[in-house]
This record gives C-alpha cells, structure tokens and sequence, in this order.
C-alpha cells in the first residue's frame, strides 16, 4: 500500500491519506501499527471531523427551530445515547449480557448513527482503557495528560486511529461488524439523509408541525450528536475527576449521580471499575441507570438474554469498605 502515494509530496499526501481515511478507516500506508507507535500530539487534520459536526450547528441561523425539531433532537439523542451505553459499552467492549448476530449488526448499526465511530474501535479503545486505567499507557487519563486531553484531545491524535483488532478477536471474526467499522461513515450519512427526507416529508404532509428537511437536520444530526458527543466524553474526563469513590479501585474512578442522568447510567462509573463485567452499573435500586432498566425489558422480549449480574462478592466489598470508612 506504501507505493500508492510513493511520488506525491509531503503536505498533499498527508491531506489525501487523511481523506481517504474519511471514507476507510482502516487505510493506513505505512501500517497501522507505525501509526499506533507515533508520539502523542494534537493534530489539526484530525480536528476536522469535529469541527464539522459543531459549525454544523451554526445552521440554527438559517434552519430555525420548531417544536418539532427540538422534540427529534432529544428523542435521538436518547435513543442514541442508549445505543451507545448500552452496545456499544455494555455489549461490544464488555459482553455483559448475549445477543444473535443479526441482533449484535443491528445494534452497532444503532450505535454508529451517534458518530463515535464503529463499534470495534470503539471496544477495543475502551478494554484498553480498563487495563491501563489512569496510567501512563491509558489514552484519556485527566490524571497523567490533563482535563481536556482526557475529554477530547486524545481523539485529534492519529496515533489513537487505528482500530486494534488484536483486543477484539471475539468481534473481528464477523465481517458484518467489521465492514461497519472499517467504512464508519455510511451510517450516519444514511441517517443524516433519512432526517432530511423526513422533515421534507413533514414539510409537505404536515405543515403545521412547522419543519423542514434542513431544520431536523441541524437539530437531529448536528446538535443532538454534539451534545451526545461531549455526553459520552464526559465520562473519560469528568468521572476520573468529580465524585464519590465507594470501592478502592487501582484507577481514580468517580461516582458521579449529574453524569449518571446525561448518560443513562454511565455515571458509576467507580462501580464499573470494581466490576466490568456486569450489565447494570448502578449496583443499587437507587443508583439511576436507566440503560439497565431498558436491558432489562429488552430481555423479556428475547432479543438479549444471560444479563451478567453483579457478583455478591462486590457487595460484600462495599459493604466492608463502607464499615472501614466509619470506623475512621
């Protein structure tokens, strides 16, 4: 692959190599590995993914707003919100409950209209995370590389682009889920395209609901993936900073009750760190977590089943460290 671009310049074979990584995410010339071995630093070319995303938001000035439009832009970002908690978390990179195949492409299909990228990336970024939590080795570690680098900066690195396939063996071996990742854009052009042609059906059908193609399209797919966006990142930044750690963890994992709302659950995160393997991560009736409520009447329905539990040891943990903590 290296001899494609062996007579172009430096600056334009950079750009084209960027481009065409746009549309194959897996393209990389010199090896991903060579990529993965580069020095951590923030690179404009890998800006631009977000800085389209969130000037796509600007054409509020021009698309308006409705009622309508405002309702899309929520609904979605939790229905998205959950895919991404729920799949892309709780099944891809954990496997904490079991699914069929068809069941297992349809959820990272879901997933991947919230543009966070495919759903093995994704997996294999966050085991990585676990293993190396709050190190010098983790990615997005607000404790070794700062708050915003943990938050966003880590994703303008290209060395953090390739997926790591070796991490995800039990995922790589579909290539149903590997197409998905590797051409990451073709889903959410299509829901970007199916929300135009929604609002313009709207338009026309309903024209009371006053919206348009564009207009559900500046709310739907470029505010409402925004704020998902910076959501979900909350949880590698704000929940290694902010918030109660009842379990002793080897990392500087937060309880977080603000996040746990705005993620459906994702705010115990110091819950998820004692224990990963679990489909619920508020381990208590009166920890919110709305992604183990919708788990749950999924599985009734046949769809997922064997939610993995969280083992009575954890409890016992808890407790004695609650007990510990009073006696000091």
């Amino acid at each position: 692959m290296t001899g494609e671009l062996g007579g172009v310049s430096g600056p334009i074979r950079h750009a084209l190599v960027t481009v065409r990584q746009w549309f194959d995410s897996d393209y990389f010339p010199e090896g991903a590995q060579a990529v993965r071995e580069r020095p951590d630093r923030f690179e404009f070319r890998r800006c631009l993914p977000f800085l389209f995303i969130h000037l796509g938001c600007i054409g509020l000035i021009w698309a308006g707003w409705s009622w309508t439009a405002v309702a899309v832009a929520a609904a979605l970002y939790w229905v998205r919100m959950f895919a991404i908690t729920a799949f892309y978390h709780r099944y891809f990179s954990h496997r904490t409950f079991s699914t069929s195949r068809w069941g297992q492409f349809a959820f990272a299909a879901l997933g991947n209209t919230a543009v966070q990228r495919g759903a093995l990336w994704w997996a294999a970024v966050h085991r990585h995370h676990h293993k190396h939590a709050d190190t010098e080795h983790d990615v997005h570690s607000p404790g070794m590389k700062g708050f915003a680098w943990a938050h966003i900066g880590w994703m303008t690195s290209s060395r953090n682009f390739p997926t790591n396939y070796d991490v995800i063996r039990d995922l790589a071996k579909f290539p149903e889920l590997v197409f998905l990742n590797r051409f990451d854009l073709v889903v959410p052009a299509l829901y970007a395209a199916a929300l135009y042609g929604v609002g313009e059906l709207l338009r026309v059908a309903a024209p009371g609901l006053d919206t348009s193609g564009a207009q559900l399209v500046v709310w739907g797919f470029f505010v409402s993936t925004v704020v998902l966006l910076h959501g979900t990142l909350f949880i590698n930044s704000m929940a290694h900073v902010f918030g109660g750690r009842r379990f002793h963890t080897r990392d500087d994992s937060r309880n977080n009750f603000l996040l746990a709302v705005i993620t459906l659950g994702e705010g115990w995160h110091n819950n998820h760190h004692r224990f990963m393997g679990a489909a619920r991560q508020g381990f208590y009736w009166w920890e919110f977590d709305p992604t183990w409520y919708a788990l749950k009447a999924l599985s009734w329905t046949g769809l997922i089943w064997d939610l993995k539990p969280v083992p009575q040891s954890v409890y016992v943990d808890a407790e004695s460290q609650r007990r510990r903590a009073r006696a000091a």
